[in-house]
């Protein structure tokens, strides 16, 4: 075999591969013995078919194509091997010369590891905003648990925005009754537009007992679009009430026997929650800053297919919901093209991202012990709900677990790359990686 290496750009190389047509002979066994395998030709036992019958039958060419689809393959890692070539992604491959008998030349285009050189990490200075919860925050928190714990009280008055209302509805068009378009004695909050468009207008001012009609467009169904009659009928009116926030009040909300004290368990957990917000911060502002710095290429080639990858993903998520990707975009107000635009550019920023993370774990030689790997598909089997083992054996029939390997060590190198840089908050603290990892966890003991 012959071969030579041109680069195209930082990020992609063209190899010409020229193999001798000896050099095909295994591959052209092994097509007769698999063609002969799967053909049935009668007089001859399956498998033991000549080869000049099959030529006859099937075509030398088709055997041929066969054998070179299976050579390919293999010639492109030699000719890898030998020029020392740090491939990524699938190449592309075209031939360019294939006759019988003769040498079988062919090109195959693929992306490459552009060289990167990490900048100087202790040179970094990442800001974050400073950790601080407002008292209005922790207000916030207390509406929200007395909005849990709300009880309803039936009264003798018109409905008003926020009360709630029991009723009975029932739509038709055309006085044929819609399907599904009848319910009895349903609650529903007054201005919470939780049901039929018009309808909470229309529930304003109305008291137990009273009825109306009012037309509606719907929405969905076989008349969907069509004007609707909804007659409807209010059977009680009940106010909302908030309990009162006092000790009385932290007593049911929780564990604790005094307001003061669930005020101030509430302001632990919002700083705990704004200090893993404060990591992830540093860690989003440190990456940006390494990646300009570094002025990393991305390979198209790798690009295109997370891109394809990221929005296979977004059809399916949208399929389970019963929706479609037409949907996403009218109610996103978007066109594909922007869709696209949008994915292609946070899978450049991706794609930029690992491959600063792969340099600094090579040059730092990170490893991955068989725990942090286990530790890692225990995980993602959790959140897939699945068992370890079946999640496992998956990845290894897809062959994909080469790539969770990859995360993982990202993952590693990027703690460590995180320990280089210097982390400041907005007040000009320094921030350790350890000492926010040591009060998110501690934290995580009190909670438990």
């Amino acid at each position: 075999m012959k071969s030579t290496v041109e680069t195209l750009s930082p990020t992609r190389v063209k190899l010409a591969i020229e193999v001798p047509f000896d050099e095909l002979k295994p591959s052209l066994q092994k097509a007769y013995r698999e063609i002969g395998a799967q053909v049935q030709v009668p007089g001859f036992r399956r498998g033991k078919i000549p080869t000049a019958v099959i030529d006859q039958r099937i075509g030398r060419g088709a055997v041929l194509n066969e054998a070179v689809q299976e050579a390919i393959p293999q010639q492109i890692l030699a000719a890898v091997r030998e020029h020392e070539v740090k491939t990524l992604g699938r190449p592309e491959v075209e031939i360019t010369e294939l006759t019988d008998g003769e040498p079988l030349k062919f090109t195959a285009e693929v992306d490459v590891r552009p060289e990167i050189t990490i900048p100087d990490l202790s040179a970094i200075t990442v800001t974050v905003p400073a950790v601080a919860v407002g008292e209005n925050e922790i207000d916030e928190q207390i509406n929200g648990l007395r909005e849990r714990f709300a009880t309803l009280k039936t009264v003798e008055r018109p409905a008003a925005d926020g009360d709630y209302v029991q009723l009975d509805l029932r739509a038709t068009v055309d006085g044929q009754e819609v399907p599904g378009g009848s319910a009895t004695n349903i609650s529903h909050e007054v201005g919470s537009k939780q049901l039929l468009p018009g309808l909470d207008e229309v529930l304003v001012g109305m008291s137990a007992g009273d009825e109306t009609t009012f037309t509606t467009e719907l929405v969905g169904g076989e008349f969907a679009g069509r004007e609707a009659e909804v007659h409807i009928t209010v059977r009680t009116v009940k106010d909302k009430q908030l309990p009162e926030i006092d000790d009385d009040f932290a007593q049911l909300a929780s564990e604790f026997d005094t307001l003061e004290e669930l005020r101030n368990d509430l302001s632990e957990r919002l700083t705990r929650v704004k200090k893993v917000e404060q990591i992830y911060a540093a860690r989003d502002e440190a990456l940006k800053q390494l990646v300009e710095a570094a002025d990393i290429p991305a390979p198209e080639g790798i690009v295109k297919d997370e891109v394809e990858g990221r929005k296979q993903a977004l059809t399916d998520q949208l399929e389970r919901i019963g929706a479609s990707l037409e949907d996403y975009l009218s109610s996103e107000d978007k066109t594909e093209e922007q869709i696209d635009a949008e994915l292609t550019e946070a899978a450049t920023e991706g794609v930029r991202i690992q491959l600063l993370l792969d340099t600094v774990a090579d040059a730092e030689d990170v490893q991955v012990s068989d725990d942090e790997f286990g530790h890692e598909i225990v995980h993602r089997a959790q959140r897939a709900q699945m068992q370890p083992q079946q999640f496992y054996d998956q990845l290894v029939q897809s062959g994909a677990a080469p790539s969770v390997f990859s995360d993982v060590r990202r993952g590693k190198a990027l703690a460590w790359v995180m320990e280089q840089v210097t982390m400041k908050d907005s007040e000009g603290t320094t921030l350790s990686l350890e000492e926010l990892r040591e009060d998110a966890e501690d934290h995580e003991g009190h909670d438990h």
